[in-house]
């Protein structure tokens, strides 16, 4: 038995010449086709450089375009010339100058000598084939592409629009199921014979000179015709982005190109001299028998999609443009509001600074200004205090706060602050919300002002605070909120605490040292009466019943 190996090149043939003199040194018979667009100089010098090769030799020339049947032409001409000058070649190996054989020749011939009739060729039902880069997986079949999708983008794009407009359906030939799958395959050679020699070749060839992209069907579509036992999936190691380019894969991708087991890999980076000098490296003893097992590899790779897809929570890519909506979360980390009650329990900020390890905020969005931890005028990652500075992006201040900080972030906010980043934070998972609804009304009960002032300041304050309840009711709410009125704190300011604190940290909510003293809210009840008398109905405190029977005697003058 012996393996046959047709080998594409268009591009640095330094790299291909010695793939190929790797291939042949195994024991390989090598048929080099090199692009007719690569410089006859260039050509000439693989050729000198391997003619001492007797198992290398060269297919005539084509200039081949990606996704044009001129590559499935090059293939076919290199594989009938290998066939007719090989006639001990039991397998044929597709590969390109960029594949680098990982595991000896003779481990892969010996794994095929196990499977003599065994096709690998990764072969999917068009309906199935949803890995399919680009969009168009019936259409490659049932459209006509007679332009360049690379070089004539305007004419590829507007003739598709013409047929789908018109209702343009190709016919299949007689009998032919379409698939799709990866272009590096490894078939017998009965299977590839059977291929080259159809009675309707000529038929399928016209066929696929107008399909899109046919080195990914040609060869996966005739396979199933003619093949009496398929494994479908290649024995290249060749993955892909999600915009259908394939990984480069460099010198630190050794170990796990060692333990994937895979036979040939692509596609490598003609700077990875690490991994040419390296491989092919043969199996520890008694695993040279083992199957390919790219798992290892396959996560890293998914892991490097997802990355590049969705980014890192929270944090911005400087190469992709902000896109509302299309954000991996909103911020990079848990953090936590706290509002109203700084308004009830007078030191609380400073209180809660030493209970949590965190960095305890003021009132990030106090409308003098962003009241950082010891209100300094720069914050954490270089952020300004400044209030004109947050308020021209709220949202982006507070996210960049919170990617910034090495600490989970804890911040006072309330009413009177500026409600810009409510939505944004009420929408954001990352965020854990403790609120005392009508805590507002505490700093008015005890100030020395006017009634009439007072009134047109908790007007001012309740109409904010609807508008933030409303939107922390929304079903779209994806931040953890907890709310509680003012007077169910007053009533049980433990247990309340102990409830705010607990999606922070759960041990600390049942630990916590005792609170600073609660003022003395006695006359509150009578307080929002007089409110009421005054013509504002307070909605969110909760009951307090009035203790003065004159407060009831009718509106204050």
């Amino acid at each position: 038995m012996q393996l046959g190996v047709v080998l594409l090149c268009h591009d640095r043939l330094d790299m291909a010449a010695r793939m190929a003199q790797i291939w042949a040194e195994g024991g390989a018979a090598v048929m080099v086709h090199v692009d007719a667009r690569v410089a006859a100089s260039d050509h000439e010098a693989m050729v000198q450089a391997l003619k001492d090769q007797p198992l290398i030799a060269f297919s005539p020339r084509r200039a081949c375009n990606w996704g044009r049947f001129d590559l499935v032409q090059a293939t076919q001409d290199a594989s009938r010339q290998l066939l007719d000058q090989q006639p001990a070649v039991s397998h044929v190996y597709l590969a390109s100058g960029s594949c680098l054989p990982l595991r000896p020749v003779a481990e892969l011939t010996d794994y095929l000598r196990r499977h003599p009739t065994r096709d690998h060729i990764e072969s999917v039902a068009v309906a199935d084939a949803f890995w399919a880069m680009g969009g168009l997986n019936e259409e490659r079949f049932t459209r006509y592409f007679p332009f360049d999708w690379r070089h004539q983008r305007w004419r590829f794009d507007r003739f598709l629009d013409l047929q789908r407009w018109l209702g343009v359906r190709r016919q299949l030939p007689a009998g032919l199921v379409p698939h799709l799958g990866s272009q590096w395959w490894c078939l017998t050679r009965t299977t590839l014979e059977a291929i080259l020699t159809d009675p309707q070749r000529a038929d399928y060839d016209r066929f696929f000179r107008l399909a899109w992209i046919p080195d990914e069907s040609y060869f996966q579509t005739l396979a199933r015709k003619h093949s009496p036992e398929i494994e479908s999936r290649s024995l290249t190691l060749a993955r892909f982005d999600l915009k259908g380019k394939p990984y480069l894969l460099y010198d630190d991708h050794r170990q796990l190109l060692e333990a994937s087991g895979a036979f040939v890999a692509r596609k490598v980076w003609p700077g990875a001299t690490g991994l040419m000098d390296h491989f092919p490296q043969a199996s520890a003893a008694g695993t040279s028998d083992r199957h390919p097992d790219p798992r290892g590899i396959d996560q890293l790779f998914a892991q490097a999609a997802a990355r590049r897809a969705r980014g890192r929570p929270g944090l911005r890519s400087q190469g992709r443009f902000p896109s509302k909506g299309s954000e991996n979360q909103r911020t990079a980390a848990p953090y936590a509001l706290f509002q109203g009650f700084d308004a009830v329990i007078p030191g609380f900020e400073d209180w809660l600074a030493g209970q949590l390890d965190a960095d305890v905020h003021g009132h990030l969005f106090h409308p003098d200004r962003a009241e950082f931890a010891g209100r300094p005028d720069v914050g954490p990652g270089a952020l300004s205090s400044n209030p004109t500075l947050r308020d021209y992006h709220p949202e982006a201040f507070l996210a960049s706060l919170i990617r910034s900080g090495s600490r989970m972030q804890v911040f006072q906010h309330g009413p009177g602050d500026d409600p810009g980043p409510n939505g944004f934070i009420a929408s954001d998972a990352n965020a854990r919300l403790s609120v005392i609804t009508g805590a507002w009304v505490v700093p008015l009960f005890r100030a020395a002002l006017p009634l009439v002032e007072i009134r047109r300041t908790a007007a001012l304050l309740q109409r904010a605070e609807i508008e933030q309840v409303t939107i922390l009711s929304s079903p779209s709410v994806r931040a953890q909120v907890q709310i509680w009125d003012l007077a169910d704190f007053v009533a049980r300011p433990e247990v309340i605490l102990a409830e705010a604190l607990g999606p922070i940290d759960p041990v600390l909510s049942r630990t916590q040292r005792p609170l600073p003293p609660i003022p003395d809210l006695s006359g509150l009840g009578d307080f929002l009466q007089r409110l009421r008398n005054a013509g504002l109905r307070p909605a969110l405190t909760g009951s307090f019943p009035p203790t003065d029977a004159s407060t009831e005697e009718g509106p204050t003058p």
